[in-house]
């Protein structure tokens, strides 16, 4: 603060340094004005990953001046200093974590690790200077590999598209399934319910039956005999005749026609039935199994 003065040259000179100018330092590439000073840049963008992997790496970091005097005064080459630290930084980064997380989803998190242990560094060395970014410019794999590590990404893209359209399938498939399941135990319900009502109604008939059985054996035994044998004869097209009676015989030909037509009804329904699909298969299921 306050004025300055100096002698003149060749007695003093005065050095300014401008601590708002931002700097860039370039790790793996140069550009055109950069190229100039020459320099190994292969050695500098290869990257050995924790998997094992090579990758070819560049970084373009951002830094200013925020201490004139240990920039000035601690070390030597301030500039060369960031560039060798900014470089083993990254190797160290990079060399934590997979190829695919590097080259994919982990660029923005390497380049924030990259520039914090970069800036404890540069601190621990008391270099003056602070770095504002680090931008990961590129990432990939050599070009001795890069065909093959095409071929293995689209495998990958492969693989998440049929795992996709799987998926898809499933979500279209399992609401149909879990539909017809639930439709097929509403009908075996329903059918236990007809079933079992229909059994409790025979049980109390048979129960009736059986109280008029106690009272009257003969009667009854006779009635139930006649009943049968009436309809059992009800639905046959044949006619009993005795031959030792007397009397007129009189054939029911309107019954024996009716008979005919409502059996050719019966029939046509059942192959009608069976070529209309499976609706009633759970009742099907259920009577084979009382058959059994």
């Amino acid at each position: 603060q306050g004025p300055h003065w100096h002698l003149p040259y060749p007695i003093e000179s005065l050095n300014r340094i401008n601590v708002e100018q931002i700097r860039t330092t370039q790790i793996g590439y140069r550009d055109a004005i950069s190229n100039r000073r020459g320099g190994n840049v292969s050695s500098e963008s290869l990257m050995l990953t924790k998997d094992e992997n090579m990758i070819d790496a560049k970084f373009a970091v951002q830094y200013k001046i925020n201490d004139v005097q240990a920039y000035l005064f601690n070390v030597a080459n301030p500039d060369a200093t960031l560039r060798h630290v900014v470089e083993s930084a990254i190797r160290q980064v990079v060399g934590k974590n997979t190829m695919d997380y590097v080259l994919t989803e982990g660029r923005v998190a390497i380049a924030d690790d990259i520039k914090e242990k970069s800036q404890e560094l540069l601190n621990v060395y008391q270099t003056g200077l602070l770095i504002t970014t680090v931008n990961m410019q590129d990432a990939q794999p050599p070009e001795q590999v890069q065909a093959s590590f095409s071929d293995a990404v689209k495998a990958r893209e492969d693989k998440q598209r049929l795992i996709n359209e799987a998926q898809t399938y499933a979500n279209d498939i399992l609401p149909k399934s879990r539909g017809k399941a639930a439709r097929m135990l509403e009908e075996s319900k329903a059918y236990k319910s007809e079933v079992v009502s229909k059994s409790e109604g025979e049980a109390s008939r048979f129960g009736q039956i059986l109280a008029e059985y106690e009272k009257a054996p003969e009667v009854t035994r006779e009635r139930l005999y006649r009943e049968t044998m009436e309809n059992v004869f009800a639905n046959t097209s044949k006619v009993v005749v005795d031959s030792k009676a007397n009397s007129m015989m009189y054939l029911p030909i309107d019954k024996l026609i009716n008979a005919k037509q409502s059996r050719t009804e019966v029939i046509i329904q059942e192959v009608q039935q069976g070529q209309s699909g499976q609706r009633g298969d759970v009742r099907k299921v259920f009577r084979n199994r009382e058959v059994r």
